[in-house]
């Protein structure tokens, strides 16, 4: 997922200031991330997670990296609360996105999208959980316009799933609730950061619902080959939605960020629309025939 981008710099200083460890909290991606870096720095980590708020696949990568994981009875921010005060008492880095070198190295994203396409973007669209993100690019961008790299800066369009949207309501949402559990997120620590970002860029940060974001995840698969999760989907569903409220695209060019693979979240095939499986037996004419009425429809 993109946290890699800013978890090898996390690390890297951890290890610069002889941190004894890492921890975060997490709904699946900062901790096979951590889990990954410690690994291969040798460096111990441990994830709290909130019970059930995790898929399967993610939770597999963090157990291979032999990373510590405790699961608390409650949802992401209780977790976070929880791995910010231990931070603080203990000799242990926290590796969440409040940690400044975490939107350090996720900055390079705008770097990238820069060098790829000779400028900034008109429009920047991404999906907003913890926020650290849309933050990170924001800054990226203004760096490289510092720099004279870029003579633009897009306007930064951040969208929350419906039911864990605390900034576009302007509260903290206690329970939190979406099928996109990477943004399931109720008061995302780089709230004022996000803001800062959208208001400097003129932006906008609005909401999209579970259904709209399936649908969006299901049109990336089915029509330019991306299987994407369903919080990543969260970008282009918001692009959508404001399309079909009467904003006009024509002739701009527009990002939507892609924040981690499908295979991240298997479940998440229960919600999309999926093509079916046709079992014949073991003959050419079977299977001619199979072919041949998949044609016709």
């Amino acid at each position: 997922s993109f946290k890699d981008r800013g978890m090898v710099v996390a690390f890297a200083k951890a290890i610069e200031e002889h941190s004894t460890g890492a921890i975060c909290a997490s709904t699946g991606n900062t901790s096979a991330s951590a889990a990954a870096y410690g690994a291969r720095f040798n460096l111990p980590v441990i994830v709290v997670v909130p019970s059930g708020g995790i898929s399967s696949s993610k939770l597999a990568q963090v157990r291979a990296h032999q990373a510590k994981i405790i699961s608390v009875r409650g949802n992401f921010d209780d977790a976070l609360a929880m791995v910010q005060w231990i931070a603080n008492e203990e000799s242990i880095t926290i590796v969440n996105s409040v940690n400044q070198y975490r939107l350090e190295g996720q900055k390079t994203g705008a770097f990238e999208i820069v060098d790829q396409l000779g400028s900034s973007p008109d429009y920047l669209a991404l999906p907003v959980g913890n926020a650290g993100n849309i933050l990170s690019y924001w800054m990226g961008f203004s760096e490289y316009m510092q720099r004279g790299l870029t003579k633009s800066l897009p306007k930064m369009m951040g969208f929350q799933a419906e039911g864990a949207s605390p900034i576009v309501q302007n509260r903290p949402f206690e329970n939190p609730t979406t099928i996109a559990s990477a943004i399931r997120i109720g008061n995302p620590v780089n709230w004022e950061g996000a803001l800062t970002s959208v208001k400097a860029s003129k932006g906008v940060i609005e909401s999209v619902t579970d259904e709209e974001i399936v649908d969006a995840c299901s049109k990336m698969a089915s029509m330019e080959g991306i299987f994407c999760e369903l919080a990543s989907a969260a970008s282009l569903a918001g692009i959508l939605k404001l399309y079909k409220a009467g904003w006009s695209f024509k002739g701009k060019r527009v990002v939507c960020i892609i924040t981690g693979s499908g295979l991240k979240q298997p479940d998440m095939t229960e919600h999309m629309r999926l093509s079916d499986i046709v079992e014949i037996p073991s003959t050419l004419e079977a299977l001619q025939s199979a072919i041949f009425e998949s044609r016709l429809r």
